[in-house]
């Protein structure tokens, strides 16, 4: 049962173990990504509220999978933020912790229909973020690349930096888009694909999607 919460989003858990995880009663929406790289502000606009999704000026701050009950023009789903990685000052062992958490939900997570892979439009994609996208097309897991804080990038470059790291990750340009927090562009879209692969999960898989 939901913890705190109100309106469309409800705060569920934290997660630090596969027998934390809560009942598989909906399909979910994973969201991964390099610490810092804005997946928190994502979420948060997202759902249209503050302060849901932990923002923190620490990267590597969030150490469990976080869930969090979404409703949205009558699309029931559960949201799973997952531990950034990448972040250098956080010790070694807390790292492979982090690895083992975020892949074995990955791998085992039977209503997960979605994986949104943020990725600063600003920064070219490192080792981690290659290794993901290898890793969701390996276990033919749905994925999406989202490129934040493009409203950092002038209007006349941003398509240019989209093309360059899709080519650089091998991800059609298709299976991408451009995100902003402050300025709300591509959250119609982003809800639009959230719903496209929901539904199409439900579909494959006998359960409500929608």
């Amino acid at each position: 049962m939901a913890k705190k919460g109100s309106g469309n989003v409800r705060f569920v858990l934290s997660a630090f173990k596969e027998e934390h995880w809560p009942d598989p009663d909906r399909v979910e929406i994973a969201f991964v990504g390099r610490s810092n790289v804005g997946k928190s502000s994502c979420l948060n606009t997202l759902v249209g509220q503050k302060g849901v999704a932990r923002v923190s000026k620490t990267p590597g701050r969030t150490q469990a999978i976080n869930f969090f009950d979404v409703r949205h023009d009558n699309l029931d789903l559960r949201f799973a933020d997952l531990p950034g990685y990448g972040f250098a000052k956080v010790p070694l062992k807390v790292k492979k912790t982090w690895e083992r958490m975020i892949g074995d939900y990955l791998a085992r997570r039977d209503q997960l229909a979605l994986v949104v892979v943020l990725v600063d439009i600003r920064r070219d994609p490192t080792d981690l973020d290659a290794q993901m996208v290898r890793w969701l097309d390996e276990t033919d897991r749905r994925g999406l690349l989202v490129l934040t804080k493009s409203d950092k990038v002038a209007k006349n470059k941003r398509l240019q930096r989209q093309s360059l790291i899709c080519r650089g990750l091998g991800v059609p340009r298709e299976a991408s888009q451009l995100f902003s927090s402050l300025d709300r562009s591509g959250r119609g879209e982003l809800w639009s694909r959230i719903r496209e692969a929901a539904q199409d999960h439900g579909r494959e898989h006998g359960t409500d999607g929608a």
